[in-house]
């Protein structure tokens, strides 16, 4: 099974592209110690994590991290990113991966989850609401259809 994450209030484009693309979500905590508790309270039955959060400085196109750090401790998704950006971009979306983690909330969740799940999770930055139109959610959608084989059984 698949889990998407983004992150909670109703104007953060990351929680509501998780609601609009899967029944099987969570919408983290914007709190470091909040979204620890909501990480460590995730039943271990998925197989994957997708997780979703906002970059204030994309417009038209996603993020993929390649990995998360927490005090110079590296974690690394151990999923085929080349392969997930090939299928974003297949869906019309233009996605880069990204070698250098970010230092704010999402790091630290992509850290916990990649810890969790033994790797087997994606953060993927996205743009702010007001250019995750319909468009761009569909776009996602085919985007995760392509690489997530196990996809149907979270819509």
């Amino acid at each position: 099974m698949v889990l998407i994450t983004g992150f909670k209030g109703k104007n953060n484009s990351s929680g509501v592209l998780a609601e609009q693309i899967s029944s099987e979500h969570l919408l983290l905590t914007n709190s470091f110690v909040g979204l620890r508790k909501d990480i460590d309270s995730i039943n271990k039955e998925y197989d994957l994590v997708v997780m979703f959060g906002i970059d204030t400085k994309l417009a038209s196109s996603v993020r993929i991290e390649k990995l998360a750090s927490i005090d110079n401790e590296n974690r690394n998704s151990a999923l085929d990113l080349n392969r997930i950006a090939v299928s974003l971009n297949t869906a019309g979306l233009s996605a880069i991966i990204s070698e250098s983690p970010t230092a704010c909330l999402c790091n630290a969740a992509y850290w916990h989850m990649l810890d969790r799940f033994s790797g087997s999770a994606v953060f993927i930055h996205i743009p702010p609401l007001k250019y995750t139109d319909e468009d761009f959610v569909n776009k996602i959608k085919t985007g995760l259809q392509y690489i997530l084989p196990t996809y149907d059984q979270c819509r």
